[in-house]
């Protein structure tokens, strides 16, 4: 039999995982089954003892229950530590192993796919939740010059940047929380939008001038549009943008090397979900 993965949240219908893994099977030879799991909410942990039961070897874990996984493990990596949250499980006999790949997925995805150089550049983050806790380490790891988080609730920027401070390595980058209304007088290379605006069809209340010369502005969320947030960069001054699909793949193959020790590529996989 094949060995079995899922994704597994709620709402988790329209999750491209299913196809991203089937693709990185037929690519790498590896003998995978992954489908989607929805949970009821309240019920994550009774679908994840279910699935175990049946033999699944791995969840990969979306919205709304990445803080719930993260309580489940009974082993966490440093990276769902950093980010007090996983999206992935791997069940190792009686124990539960968590890990987040989100912030290697997006990391990838920048530098690799889309060539942005992250060191001594000036990154904004915006959003405090947990899309933005699960890719602040290994952002810092790539030694920005200013890494800030600006959020509606200042108090949570503050707090994020704060942890960030107690990190190895942190001294070589400034660190820095703030609200939106403190945004006039700053500029960015590189601006990302870990808010779920997109999905409501807002824009995060940012000033105009917020884009450095050449700056990107990227998106967590993708679709077959323009988010609001990118049409909102292109029409004042970012030079490019970029939306989260590429993050959803890299993520994605994170994932799969964790589980089956092998990595596939992902261009292959990017431009076929560009296509649909």
């Amino acid at each position: 039999m094949s060995d079995r993965y899922a994704v597994i949240g709620n709402p988790v219908a329209h999750s491209k995982s299913p196809q991203i893994h089937a693709e990185f099977a037929r690519q790498t030879g590896e003998d995978v089954d992954y489908s989607r799991l929805l949970a009821p909410t309240g019920g994550f942990r009774h679908a994840v003892a279910a699935f175990r039961a049946e033999g699944g070897r791995g969840l990969n874990v979306t919205l709304p229950f990445k803080l719930e996984a993260f309580d489940l493990a009974d082993e966490v990596s440093a990276r769902a530590r950093e980010a007090r949250a996983a999206n992935f499980l791997s069940f190792d006999g009686a124990r539960i192993k968590a890990d987040n790949t989100d912030g290697a997925g997006l990391v990838a995805d920048l530098t690799r796919n889309l060539g942005v150089a992250l060191q001594s550049r000036r990154i904004l983050l915006l959003g405090a939740g947990g899309a933005a806790q699960g890719v602040l380490g290994p952002l810092l790891a790539c030694r920005p010059a200013i890494l800030a988080i600006a959020n509606r609730t200042v108090d949570k920027a503050l707090r994020l940047a704060e942890n960030l401070r107690r990190q190895p390595g942190a001294a070589h980058t400034v660190l820095s929380g703030l609200g939106y209304a403190e945004l006039g007088a700053h500029h960015f290379d590189v601006v990302i939008n870990a808010t779920s605006s997109s999905l409501q069809g807002e824009v995060p209340p940012v000033p105009k001038s917020l884009f450095a010369a050449g700056a990107l502005a990227y998106d967590m969320m993708y679709g077959k549009q323009p988010t609001p947030f990118l049409a909102f960069a292109g029409q004042n001054g970012s030079e490019r943008q970029a939306d989260g699909l590429g993050m959803l793949v890299e993520q994605a193959a994170e994932s799969f090397f964790l589980w089956r020790g092998v990595r596939p590529d992902t261009a292959p996989v990017i431009g076929l979900l560009r296509g649909l």
